[in-house]
């Protein structure tokens, strides 16, 4: 009896600290890049806010070639959807378009249902500039308990950065090859 003690108490010391910690982690998921692209704003809004698109640029349809996609509503801007359901790597979920101004932002709706249960959302920023229109890309949504473990092993700003990262550099390309300056 002692010896489960000895054994017990520490253990539960651990795990009390551990839950502690983990509630420490942040309360909400952010994950933003920005870059330039090489094209007006006109030309990357039509490309971001018609999710027919997206496997044009997007990292994620790359991952599994043979995903299953529907797509419902309108066919571009609000109300618009796209809905996945693919490898281990790029799990099931639905994008809807909330809201879109031309030129300017595109927000979406972001439903994980596998791997894991989530919801986000993304806004795509478009500001024109000199050269083309820096884009950025943002994710938020709140941080789940099991999100928390997870930041706990996965830097997930640095594991979805990178992808958002080579999204924009593959809009880049489409967007410069649409707008005749590929």
């Amino acid at each position: 009896m002692e010896l489960l003690l000895y054994i017990g108490i520490p253990i539960a010391v651990l795990v009390v600290a551990l839950v502690i910690f983990v509630k420490t982690r942040p309360k909400v998921l952010h994950v933003e890049r920005s870059a330039q692209v090489q094209a007006p704003s006109d030309v990357v809004f039509s490309i971001i806010n018609d999710l027919h698109q997206w496997t044009l640029w997007s990292p994620y349809d790359k991952r599994d070639p043979a995903m299953k996609k529907t797509f419902e509503g309108p066919p571009t801007g609000p109300g618009a959807s796209y809905a996945w359901n693919g490898n281990n790597q790029v799990g099931e979920g639905r994008m809807t378009i909330m809201a879109s101004r031309p030129g300017e932002l595109v927000t979406m709706k972001l439903e994980f249902t596998r791997p894991f249960k989530c919801l986000n959302e993304v806004n795509f920023i478009l500001v024109p500039t000199a050269t083309g229109t820096n884009v950025t890309w943002k994710m938020e949504g709140p941080n789940s308990l099991m999100g928390k473990i997870v930041s706990l092993f996965i830097n997930m700003d640095k594991m979805v950065g990178k992808d958002f990262e080579q999204g924009l550099a593959n809009l880049d390309v489409v967007a410069r090859a649409k707008a005749g300056k590929a």
